[in-house]
């Protein structure tokens, strides 16, 4: 005879972590999700914001090689010129006359050559100080620098300022342990490591009970369904009732067999799983409007490397797994969004550790079915030593809220850019 939990025993374990949003099985928010409507022309993108953290190296990731500074700055680390006699592992794929694509990304190219992908050159914050956590906190906060201003995040603030009634508290997630700060302040936001482990369940020994796992959990839904099939209101109604909606929208999805396009192969790294979590909420049409993914690993004081290394394979795994999520989202892209953002770029010249030190300004990449691609966006300050600020760095020249302002008010439909991004008044660049 199975054990049975009352309803004392049952706020105590479930209904109250739901509503406190207590992290379980790592999940940060156990919300109520009810499957959203099929995404329509005029409904917002899906926007997935990959935050490469570290400091990107933008000069060997979009290479200048039409610059001849960059070779003088970087004797071992440049990329040779796409027409060059090198080894095809060791120069740039051709972009245009002056950029070129570093090797490791070769699987990006197509994508950039059917008009999908847009690398900008030359961007950032106006963050001075070449410090990680201020820098990153800046662009979370979606301010020019780590200063007064907004402690909320810009994305938080988009949310809030479009929200309304009915919608998917699956709207934002952030596929890690815990939400970024970009999504700080938001009312509704989940933070998730994989759709499959999508659950609640009563903490082991509630209430002097003892449960086995399938147990725990087939007893904590018969008791919340027994509890919350009626009119009930209030905070621990809502909770209970959002965990079943949650629970059945989740089985609905199915995400333990998705099973990705025929033909797409996702590598098998943390930011492909990520990436495959996303299309399959897309697929799903649970209403996913913000998907945020960290990157990590990207600061290379030493043995950066060129065409191996360091920062070679952690562009081969950006590479292949946007390449995988693009042709798994098929004609699908044409609402989906992505953006890939870092913190600060690098020092303009290599360092005797062969490897660069922490600069200005850096690359983004922007990738979707909208996207005015096939072309390079940059203002190019150039590398010459007068044309470098700071103690050597690349100038920045495009503000990147112009580039994110773009996205939230074309493609998430947000007209006030006024509250996403206080005290800026985004340039708009027709990248979408």
């Amino acid at each position: 005879m199975s054990k049975g939990i009352s309803r004392r025993q049952l706020l105590q374990g479930v209904a109250l972590t739901a509503a406190l949003g207590v992290e379980t099985r790592g999940v940060s928010s156990l919300a109520c999700v009810a499957l959203g409507p099929r995404k329509e022309e005029s409904a917002p993108d899906t926007l997935v914001v990959l935050f490469l953290r570290g400091g990107a190296d933008g000069l060997n990731i979009i290479v200048p090689y039409g610059d001849d500074d960059y070779y003088k700055l970087r004797p071992n680390l440049a990329l040779s010129p796409p027409s060059s006699g090198a080894a095809r592992s060791s120069k740039a794929l051709k972009l245009d006359s002056f950029f070129g694509l570093h090797p490791a990304m070769s699987s990006l190219l197509p994508i950039y050559q059917d008009g999908n992908l847009l690398p900008v050159h030359a961007v950032g914050s106006f963050d001075h100080t070449l410090s990680h956590f201020q820098a990153m906190a800046a662009m979370e906060r979606g301010l020019a620098n780590d200063g007064p201003g907004a402690a909320s995040g810009w994305l938080a603030r988009h949310l809030n300022s479009t929200e309304v009634p009915g919608q998917s508290p699956l709207r934002s997630v952030a596929l890690s342990e815990t939400l970024p700060a970009s999504l700080r302040g938001a009312t509704q936001a989940t933070s998730l490591t994989s759709l499959a482990n999508y659950e609640v369940h009563l903490p082991t020994g509630t209430g002097g009970l003892q449960f086995h796992a399938d147990e725990r959990r087939q007893a904590m839904e018969q008791t919340l369904a027994q509890l919350y099939s009626g009119p009930q209101t209030g905070d621990l109604a809502d909770a209970g009732k959002g965990t079943l909606a949650a629970l059945d929208a989740v089985r609905r999805l199915d995400p333990s067999h998705y099973h990705p396009t025929p033909g797409v192969h996702y590598p098998k790294t943390g930011l492909s799983h990520a990436l495959q979590q996303v299309a399959c909420m897309v697929k799903g049409a649970i209403g996913l409007e913000v998907a945020c993914i960290d990157v990590e690993g990207w600061d290379t004081h030493v043995d950066q490397g060129r065409d191996t290394g360091w920062q070679p394979a952690r562009l081969t795994d950006l590479a292949t797994s946007l390449a995988a999520f693009y042709r798994d989202m098929g004609n699908q892209m044409h609402n989906v969004t992505v953006v890939t953002m870092t913190e600060f770029g690098r020092r303009a010249y290599e360092n005797t550790g062969l490897g660069t030190d922490h600069g200005r300004a850096s690359v983004m990449l922007v990738m979707g079915g909208a996207v005015k691609g096939g072309r390079v966006l940059a203002n190019w300050p150039g590398l010459n030593p007068h044309q470098l600020v700071g103690p050597g760095d690349l100038h920045v020249t495009t503000d990147y809220r112009d580039i994110l302002g773009e996205l939230v008010a074309k493609r998430l439909h947000n007209s006030r850019l006024d509250l996403v991004f206080p005290n800026h008044t985004p340039h708009f660049h027709g990248i979408v």
